[in-house]
């Protein structure tokens, strides 16, 4: 039981950490928890995702709360049906990108707000842990069958469709971006790689920020006449791109050309996450866009939209999402962003991207140090003649070049992205502030002795 109640969600290992029985009991406390009459619930392709669904149903309507199944389904169609059915609340069942032996639960309330540690995944492992359910009921609730994917289908096209019918290869690595890619049918021409599902994943991991999970994706791209290929994970909540010629194209510059498709039509704001280059904030400016800058995680990110009542936000991992699907991720939304704005200007995707590219990142960078926040109170001293942002982390501003320092939500480490207008200076500052940062977690870790 311990440890698969996390900051976003609930994850573990199928028939150890996570089992049946432990399904059914947080079915009866997200009952208890939210007091909902009528959620939806999802499952991925993993094997153990149905025996799951069915103890979780089992809790729920054990509560007198009714279920609408989906079935096979991906994470943006589970938000998705959450929203247009007007359920109290939502439940997909998958590990996202994690191995076949895992799986767990993705947590919403009504019009698909997410739960998180913080907004109830921790009262709802008390509830569990405690055995603190409400009674039973006296009727229990009924499950009920619903096949969302045309409704979703037609709700994405009435958002978004490219001005031509373009050809792009797919990677869906054995997972539900089969299900993202049926509201791209007709409006794109998709050769598929690893599309019949296996929640083994017997191709690869799926997982697009890893390089070497889209090798076979950029062969593909690179065999043939395509506008550009994508890669979804495992659950289809993130999609990674790769150019006409095959080459990888950082996902933070992909939300800096989506946010150009979406200000096509509207204005308004656009968030960014802080991680993303300097160059994301100046496209949406250019663009007539009011770029906001958001911390890290969807949970955070979602409520920042919503509070801005911003049109989209794009996230340094692959999660694009649109207020056109409860401010929720939608890769199908996300492709045909894409496709637009490569259909609109005739060029190819490399020289779309080309100007984009204006400053050199570093990449994140893992530091383990034993106390975190002395180490950011370290950063936020030793440079504050900088401009100093507070919103995640540390985030400091130079002229040139700028930093953040953030604390991993789960480990004990600091992680670090820099960026700056030279490769050269890149490399400079980044060692420079790694040097810092080793001498300021030698230097917690003595005053703790």
């Amino acid at each position: 039981m311990a440890g698969i109640f996390k900051a976003y969600d609930i994850r573990g290992i199928y028939g150890t950490t996570l089992t049946e029985e432990m399904a059914r009991k947080i079915g009866r406390a997200f009952a208890t928890f939210l007091k909902p009459k009528r959620v939806v619930a999802g499952m991925d392709m993993r094997p153990h995702s149905r025996p799951l669904f069915e103890a979780l149903a089992d809790g729920l309507t054990g509560q007198g709360c009714d279920v609408i199944s989906l079935g096979l389904c991906s994470t943006p169609l589970s938000y998705f049906a959450n929203g247009y059915l007007k359920a109290d609340g939502s439940l997909m069942i998958t590990a996202s990108h994690n191995p076949g032996e895992w799986n767990g639960f993705k947590l919403c309330r009504e019009q698909a707000i997410p739960i998180s540690g913080a907004t109830g995944i921790q009262e709802i492992e008390r509830i569990v842990n405690r055995g603190a359910f409400d009674p039973p009921a006296r009727v229990k609730g009924v499950v009920s069958h619903y096949e969302a994917v045309s409704a979703y289908v037609r709700h994405v096209h009435c958002v978004i469709q490219p001005l031509k019918r373009l050809r792009i290869a797919a990677d869906f690595a054995n997972g539900m971006g089969v299900i993202e890619a049926r509201a791209l049918e007709g409006l794109l021409e998709v050769d598929a790689l690893f599309e019949t599902l296996d929640g083994t994943f017997p191709n690869h991991e799926a997982n697009p920020l890893k390089a070497e999970t889209l090798e076979a994706l950029r062969q593909k791209v690179r065999s043939g006449a395509y506008a550009f290929g994508v890669a979804f994970d495992g659950d289809a909540d993130r999609v990674g791109f790769v150019d006409e010629r095959g080459e990888i194209v950082p996902m933070d510059l992909m939300t800096a050309l989506m946010a150009q498709s979406v200000l096509q039509t509207q204005k308004g704001p656009i968030l960014y996450d802080l991680r993303s280059s300097h160059s994301v904030p100046e496209v949406i400016r250019e663009n007539g866009g009011e770029p906001v800058m958001c911390r890290v995680g969807h949970a955070f990110i979602k409520q920042q939209m919503r509070d801005r009542d911003a049109l989209f936000a794009g996230e340094l991992s692959g999660h694009y999402y649109f207020r056109a699907n409860y401010f929720t991720e939608s890769s199908a939304m996300a492709v045909l962003s894409v496709a637009d704005v490569v259909a609109r200007a005739n060029r190819p995707l490399s020289e779309l991207i080309r100007p984009l590219r204006r400053y050199v990142a570093s990449g994140e960078i893992n530091m383990e140090v034993p106390d975190p926040p002395a180490v950011l109170a370290a950063v936020k001293t030793h440079y504050g003649n900088g401009r100093i942002i507070e919103l995640d982390g540390v985030t400091v501003e130079f002229g040139t070049w700028w930093f953040n320092v953030r604390a991993s939500n789960t480990e004990p480490l600091v992680r670090l992205n820099l960026e700056a207008a030279t490769a050269e200076e890149m490399e400079q500052r980044r060692d420079e502030v790694l040097t810092f940062l080793h001498r300021a977690a030698k230097s917690s870790e003595s005053s703790r002795r």
